[in-house]
């Protein structure tokens, strides 16, 4: 089963952290809500405070297929301010896994040199801080390894893309059915 971890700061954009989780887990995907803050308990951008399941520094990322990183203001900065959190994108990079970011957040890969030739999006105005990148303006890009996300509208589409990623693209079209999002979208 695939193992996931997602990295969750103060100031995180809510639906760009909880709704990924939320369809990885009706998946069956292994993922788990990874607190880089003094606290499990983080308060995301409009004021909700959720629960991490772990804390950054009690947590083995070496079984991890794919680490993930919400958008949102301040909470992309506050994850780009954290030293153990790059040197943890920058091994997985060099190893080949899948990393994920969406909004604000390919800022803190675009800064690690992570994006340098690849294909990305991510919310308009923070392509500057993507250094290197083929800027796509897509709500969802994957370009090998990475898979960026524009915003909070793309949350749900980015999300089916990296499920996609693990169970392929059957299964991944029968929850978008089960959840509406099929509908939504008028393929159904």
């Amino acid at each position: 089963m695939a193992k996931v971890y997602e990295f969750l700061a103060n100031g995180f954009e809510e639906i760009e952290g909880m709704a990924p989780v939320d369809i990885l887990r009706r998946a069956g995907i292994d993922i788990k809500t990874v607190s880089i803050s003094e606290s499990k308990y983080i308060e995301t951008s409009h004021g909700i405070t959720v629960k991490a399941d772990l804390m950054f520094e009690d947590t083995d990322l070496s079984d991890a297929d794919l680490l993930m990183l919400p958008g949102g203001m301040p909470g992309s900065t506050n994850l780009n301010a954290h030293n153990g959190l790059k040197r943890a994108l920058l091994k997985h990079n060099a190893e080949g896994r899948k990393i994920a970011a969406i909004c604000a957040a390919p800022m803190v890969l675009g800064g690690l040199g992570l994006l340098k030739g690849k294909h990305a999006t991510c919310s308009p105005g923070f392509e500057k801080y993507m250094e290197g990148a083929i800027y796509t303006h897509e709500l969802c890009t994957v370009d090998g390894n990475i898979t960026t996300g524009e915003g909070p509208a793309a949350t749900l589409p980015y999300a089916y893309t990296i499920l996609e990623s693990f169970v392929g693209k059957e299964a991944s079209e029968t929850l978008q059915r089960k959840m509406q999002f099929a509908h939504l979208m008028g393929n159904e």
